[in-house]
C-alpha cells in the first residue's frame, strides 16, 4: 500500500484527509515542516500533500528542502492551500510543486484524481 505524507497544521483538515485516503493509502501525518522533513527522510513516502501556510517553516521552504535533497528530489509534492487566488496555481507549479489542490477540500474527486495522477507509473 502506497504511503502519503500529509503535512497540515490544522487537525480538522488532517482528520478529513485521513478519512478520504486511509482506505486506499497508508497516511503519515505531520503538523509542521521540520517534523515532516524528519519523517519523510526516515520513511520516504510515495507522495506528499503539503500545506502552504504552516507555522514557522512554510510549505514553500519545505518544498525547497525536498527538491534540494538528492534522495527526495523526484518525490511528487501536491500543494494544499486556502490561498486560491488567481495565478496561485501557476505560481506554485512554477516553484516546483507537481500539483495544486485548493482548500477547503470540497471536491474530493479532484483531490483523489490529482493523487492518482501523480502516483501513476
Amino acid at each position: 500500500m502506497k504511503l502519503i505524507a500529509v503535512v497540515e497544521d490544522n487537525a480538522d483538515n488532517r482528520l478529513l484527509l485521513q478519512a478520504l485516503l486511509s482506505e486506499v493509502y497508508r497516511v503519515a501525518e505531520y503538523e509542521s515542516g521540520p517534523e515532516a522533513l524528519d519523517g519523510i527522510r526516515a520513511e520516504r513516502p510515495d507522495l506528499v500533500l503539503l500545506d502552504i501556510s504552516l507555522p514557522g517553516q512554510d510549505g514553500v521552504s519545505v518544498l525547497r528542502e525536498i527538491r534540494a535533497d538528492d534522495t527526495l528530489r523526484s518525490l511528487p509534492v501536491v500543494a494544499l492551500t486556502a490561498h486560491a487566488m488567481s495565478g496561485d496555481r501557476e505560481r506554485l507549479l512554477g516553484l516546483g510543486f507537481d500539483e495544486y489542490v485548493a482548500k477547503p477540500i470540497t471536491d474530493e474527486e479532484h483531490l483523489l484524481v490529482a493523487i492518482a495522477h501523480q502516483l501513476a507509473p
